[in-house]
């Protein structure tokens, strides 16, 4: 039995709002379609913004500065912008990801907290003033937080040794002392390794919207399908029954594609079996009153095209809804 009608063309004030925030969350911004954003700028925060990201022992303040600033800077104004928006209902959140986004600006904010702090006592280990070295310990909230949120390997070493560096008692005798090799050492990985995770939060942050398309698309591809294909190499037509899993499971009933594509109506499946390789191009056909874009979707009509030769349009037709 076919599933997926409309049965009232009545809409509800969330399912507007959802459909309102969804599409503007969507469209390329101005900014985006002039200038790519690059994880260049990176290093750009850290050196021009030291003294606010110095400043950070909470996710609160952390949200606060990325939103306000940091974001924008790094090319991650609309993230800013969601992260920034207040009372967005529950449906609207799990469709924009939006604990994964406060997840990965947290863990943003404190890898280039953490990597300003490494640098800072990198520069300050062999400097001649004792006191700018003992401004940079960093405070027991500050340490807590960073621990927590940034997750780096060396970090607990390198607050073990910014309080034991000892303190010279005059100028002369700071000039002529070595700097510690362990606290360089130290201080070093510790940059490295905030600098790889920030660049691994731009990422996430800088893709959030793609992970949204994708996630809607699978949800629309999603359920039991009857698939006919037609090989006009053999003109053989086989029969098949497909089964699309929500997004992030994995079906019993069947292999899936080594790759899935899903924007708006197009649909980019690419099976590989050993030596076997498989393309299909697809498009939602949808019937009647298009809601949604999920329940609506009744069939799917395409070609395929595979490197032994084979050659044949598809059809499908939905046999059963997306499980809930």
């Amino acid at each position: 039995m076919m599933v997926g009608a409309v049965s009232s063309n009545r809409y509800s004030v969330r399912e507007m709002l959802l459909a309102i925030v969804t599409f503007w969350c969507l469209i390329p911004s101005s900014a985006t379609a002039i200038e790519e954003p690059s994880p260049a700028a990176l290093f750009d925060v850290v050196s021009a913004h030291g003294s606010q990201l110095a400043s950070l022992d909470s996710n609160a303040a952390a949200m606060t500065l990325f939103t306000s600033t940091v974001g924008p800077l790094l090319g991650l104004q609309d993230a800013a912008s969601i992260l920034s928006a207040k009372g967005l209902p529950s449906k609207v959140a799990q469709e924009l990801g939006l604990s994964k986004m406060v997840q990965s600006a947290h863990q943003l904010m404190a890898a280039l907290a953490a990597w300003q702090l490494a640098e800072s006592i990198y520069r300050a280990s062999s400097a001649t003033d004792p006191a700018l070295f003992a401004r940079l310990t960093p405070s027991p909230a500050r340490q807590e937080w960073l621990s927590a949120t940034a997750d780096l390997t060396e970090l607990t070493d390198l607050f073990k040794q910014v309080p034991s560096r000892p303190v010279h008692e005059t100028t002369t005798s700071s000039a002529s002392s070595p700097a510690r090799p362990e606290l360089i050492h130290v201080a070093l990985e510790v940059a490295r390794e905030a600098q790889r995770q920030a660049l691994v939060s731009w990422w996430s942050l800088r893709e959030w919207k793609n992970r949204v398309r994708q996630a809607r698309g699978l949800s629309r591809l999603c359920g039991t399908w009857q698939w006919t294909v037609h090989n006009h190499q053999n003109h053989q037509e086989q029969k098949l029954t497909m089964v699309f899993p929500p997004p992030g499971r994995t079906p019993v009933e069947n292999s899936l594609p080594a790759e899935t594509i899903v924007l708006g109506d197009s649909i980019y499946l690419r099976w590989e079996d050993g030596g076997f390789v498989q393309e299909d191009s697809l498009l939602f056909i949808t019937q009647g009153h298009k809601r949604d874009g999920v329940t609506d979707a009744m069939k799917i009509e395409g070609s395929f095209l595979n490197n032994r030769g084979g050659w044949g349009p598809i059809s499908a037709k939905r046999l059963a809804a997306c499980p809930s």
